[in-house]
């Protein structure tokens, strides 16, 4: 990850440099929400708070980055030497990752000196956002594929290399089974799923020498492309290879399909390898797919055992970014409330409470109340204290743990958020208390 305190926005250092000037650093309080949910979207899920973490722990300027700042002749020299001692000193309270969340609730929230709390902002926001749209991306397309195998292939057109990285790492905490990024599988054990490329059948001038030798180099079970050129007749191809490496203990797991007519050629395809003694095999599609394309496939009886899901997903292609914010909540101990129209926030510290109602099967998430952090409230309160005085709390969870997380807040759901279209909205209760202290924030600043 990137680490440089000067991946930010060019107005925190010159706010920065007036608080400086003014002698303006008492808390602050900050959280980072989402302000409404995009088209046809039922709910989010939080994920990015280990990188938020690992970056407030590391937060410093080096001498290079003082030494530019100096020379950018934008700063004063007493500003730019106040700098150099700067750390996060501060105290985060967050969802957990994997936790499902709806508009207006804070994920995040810091309490810190302002310069501190202040020049965090882009970063965070940075992080937050891409994370949680890709895994809110990805918990819908686990939706539309129960029991079906789910690998992240969308490294090659994400945005960038952090992009592919972070994005593998979201879609597994969503419950997608792997990912074909091979650093996401050294650096957090994500199971790696790949097959071969167009270009493998290509160099060789026989197809079916092609997969032989592909699972002579891979005999504990291989996945073969087999859409080069005719799909049935690859197929077809495969079942005397497949008996002959049988007997030889080589294991031909899953054929994959990456162009034309998914569903149609799934259907033929499966004929094939049960006519011909091949039921094991299974069926791997591929190819600008997302949540929708997978129900609809699915939806039509299409025989396929998983899919690839890459661009679209990575991309949240449909709605690639969030209206969301990282907004002043209280300084030197006052509430604070933006008032713009249509931005228009809750002052104060806030903690979301959620209810639940026990069902004949599992727990069902029935509403929530947005509240004031003191207020009591029934409900489970789904902020916690991670870090303070600069360090976390607490060893982080294991991303199994937070992938565990994921599964159960989906389980969770009510069924007719569960589904890809619009559902009646739901239940985000604001309290009364909360109202009220809006309503004395709004009178002292008249």
């Amino acid at each position: 990850m990137t680490t440089s305190a000067l991946l930010t926005d060019l107005y925190q250092l010159t706010m920065l440099q007036a608080y400086f000037d003014q002698g303006m650093n008492d808390t602050a309080v900050f959280e980072f929400f989402v302000r409404k949910l995009p088209e046809k979207r039922n709910f989010l899920m939080a994920a990015g708070l280990e990188q938020v973490i690992d970056y407030l722990e590391g937060l410093r300027f080096t001498d290079d980055e003082l030494a530019w700042l100096a020379s950018s002749d934008r700063f004063r020299a007493e500003f730019v030497d106040s700098l150099g001692d700067l750390r996060f000193t501060g105290e985060v309270w967050a969802m957990p990752e994997g936790t499902i969340f709806f508009p207006n609730e804070p994920i995040l929230r810091v309490t810190a000196p302002l310069r501190e709390a202040q020049l965090v902002e882009t970063r965070i926001i940075n992080l937050l956002q891409f994370q949680t749209l890709v895994a809110s991306k990805a918990a819908r397309v686990c939706l539309a594929a129960p029991g079906k195998v789910l690998a992240d292939f969308g490294l090659r057109r994400a945005h960038g290399a952090e992009a592919g990285l972070l994005s593998a790492r979201a879609s597994f905490i969503a419950g997608f089974d792997g990912t074909s990024n091979m650093l996401a599988g050294m650096r957090w054990g994500v199971p790696l799923f790949g097959t071969m490329a167009h270009s493998f059948i290509q160099t060789h001038d026989d197809e079916l020498v092609a997969f032989e030798h592909f699972a002579r180099s891979h005999p504990r079970g291989t996945t073969l492309l087999i859409d080069t050129y005719d799909t049935e007749t690859a197929a077809q191809a495969l079942i005397p290879l497949q008996r002959q490496l049988s007997g030889e203990g080589i294991s031909i797991q899953a054929v994959r399909i990456d162009s034309g007519d998914l569903g149609e050629h799934a259907r033929r395809v499966r004929a094939i390898l049960d006519s011909g003694g091949a039921r094991d095999i299974k069926i791997f599609a591929s190819g600008n797919l997302d949540e929708y394309a997978v129900q609809a496939l699915l939806d039509a009886g299409a025989p396929i055992d998983g899919f690839g899901v890459g661009t679209r997903m990575n991309t949240s292609a449909d709605h690639p970014y969030f209206d969301c914010a990282y907004k002043l909540q209280e300084y030197a101990s006052v509430a604070r409330r933006k008032r713009s129209e249509g931005k228009a926030t809750w002052p104060g510290r806030k903690q979301v409470f959620r209810r639940f109602d026990e069902t004949g099967d599992g727990r069902r998430m029935t509403g929530d109340t947005l509240s004031v952090e003191i207020d009591i409230v029934e409900g489970i309160p789904l902020l916690g204290r991670v870090m303070s005085g600069g360090r976390r709390m607490a060893p982080s969870p294991s991303l199994a743990e937070v992938r565990e997380q994921a599964r159960r807040q989906l389980a969770s759901l009510p069924p007719s958020l569960r589904c890809l279209d619009a559902a009646p909205p739901y239940a985000v209760d604001v309290s009364a208390p909360l109202r009220e202290l809006a309503r004395r924030v709004d009178l002292r600043r008249c």
